[in-house]
């Protein structure tokens, strides 16, 4: 009776993991405000996006040392410390705004918010995996989508919403635009405060020797063994690691290079494609492909991680970055917008693919004992991807502002470079648990 109470709660747990990842998930949103803020404020495109640019490094950092803190604090103090700190991002970048500062967006958003992302989202992930030794890819996969479908809540609901009751699309004058999205930014906050929160206090780990029902743990092997006495820093500093730190680098670049401007580009694209299109109906356009794409991202990366569990996840990053390979390339010489959209909706199922796999490619390498410092320390791949991915596109678009089909192509062509290298890389990696040299 008591273990059923169990495999019961474990399912709530993974639900409220997914709740609270889908809040965080409204980051990857950040496109629907880089054309309004960049307009309205005068700044370039390769300023605006830093704030998300460091949003997503500190989430990679502050990750690394939650995963040392989770098992000293727990992950339920952990959780609630993430969304207090992600809505403060948000509520404390009003301020910025107002004060029409970017510097102290950097801090707010970035830095602030960054570090609620990241602590928020190492926790939920790190302990569904040890409610879950009976399917690893598939509960990671699924707490992780909801990373992914934030972005459709952002710009479908949230946004929007905000943005249409403070009437935003009858303000022409760039001080009224400000004020507006000061008050966005500062009613985002307070909700995701309110939200987060209570939602993080159930994040609760498994008591000790807890076995879901009908599952039978694999003997224990000389490996396993090993894997249990495994010191964290052994594995972090270990060329295992590195590898696969490399793998989850490249397809992380090239996914949130894609993010971070995914409404400008298929805007750009639109325009070029039909003239005179008023920017209101394009920016409308720009929030449903963000949308769309966010439910790629969230189901890729329910789709892949499960998939690895059969496939292997070495194999799995091979399809995944193989394919994308032949996309990036493709999407440098589309000229259709429709056509774009959809190799663009493949391009994030990868990119949440990569997410999804992820957590049950450390277990099955490292072992579940020093699983959160390893899985956090592993996330900082995120935090220099979403440095180089962003700025990567921002610097092209403001060296070819003028020509954003060139910009646009550069960027491709990179991409598809990026995603080589880790597919070369893969070929130096293998499923098979750490063994000291």
């Amino acid at each position: 009776m008591v273990n059923s109470n169990l495999d019961s709660k474990r399912w709530l747990i993974a639900i409220m993991g997914t709740c609270l990842q889908i809040c965080l998930g409204t980051a990857y949103a950040w496109s629907f405000f880089q054309k309004p803020l960049s307009t309205a404020f005068g700044w370039s495109q390769s300023m605006t996006a830093w704030a998300f640019c460091l949003a997503i490094c500190f989430l990679g950092l502050s990750a690394a040392v939650g995963g040392v803190l989770m098992p000293k604090i727990g992950p339920r103090k952990m959780a609630m410390i993430g969304g207090l700190l992600f809505g403060l991002g948000y509520i404390t970048a009003s301020f910025a705004l107002k004060a029409q500062s970017p510097a102290l967006l950097f801090l707010t958003y970035g830095v602030i918010g960054g570090c609620g992302l990241g602590t928020g989202y190492v926790t939920p992930v790190s302990t569904v995996a040890k409610w879950f030794p009976d399917k690893k890819g598939f509960a990671t996969g699924m707490v992780v989508m909801g990373f992914g479908l934030g972005a459709l809540f952002m710009s479908k609901l949230f946004a929007p919403m905000l943005l249409n009751a403070f009437d935003f699309a009858a303000a022409v004058d760039p001080a009224a635009q400000q004020a507006i999205l000061v008050k966005v930014f500062l009613y985002l906050g307070i909700f995701f405060v309110i939200l987060t929160v209570p939602i993080g206090s159930f994040i609760t780990p498994p008591p000790a020797g807890y076995v879901p029902t009908g599952y039978n743990p694999p003997a224990a092997t000389a490996a396993s063994s090993a894997l249990d006495n495994l010191p964290a820093k052994e594995a972090i500093l270990s060329g295992r690691f590195f590898i696969i730190w490399l793998i989850f680098f490249c397809n992380i670049v090239a996914g949130i290079a894609i993010i971070g401007f995914q409404s400008p580009l298929f805007q750009d694209l639109w325009s070029k494609a039909n003239p005179g299109t008023d920017p209101l109906k394009l920016a409308a356009y720009g929030g449903t492909l963000i949308a769309v794409t966010s439910i790629f991202n969230g189901l890729g990366r329910f789709f892949w991680g499960g998939l690895s569990d059969k496939l292997g996840r070495t194999q799995t990053f091979r399809i995944m970055l193989g394919t994308q390979i032949i996309c990036f390339i493709a999407l440098a010489y589309i000229p259709n917008a429709w056509v774009f959209a959809l190799v663009l909706c493949y391009v994030l199922l990868c990119y949440g693919g990569g997410f999804g796999t992820m957590p049950a490619f450390i277990l099955d390498v490292f072992g579940s004992k020093t699983h959160a410092i390893v899985y956090g320390t592993v996330l900082t791949a995120w935090s220099a991807g979403g440095i180089v991915g962003p700025q990567m596109v921002a610097l092209l678009k403001d060296t070819y502002k003028d020509a954003p089909a060139i910009a646009a192509k550069y960027t491709f062509l990179l991409g598809a470079c990026i995603l080589t290298f880790g597919l070369l890389v893969t070929l130096l990696s293998s499923n098979k648990p750490y063994e000291k040299n």
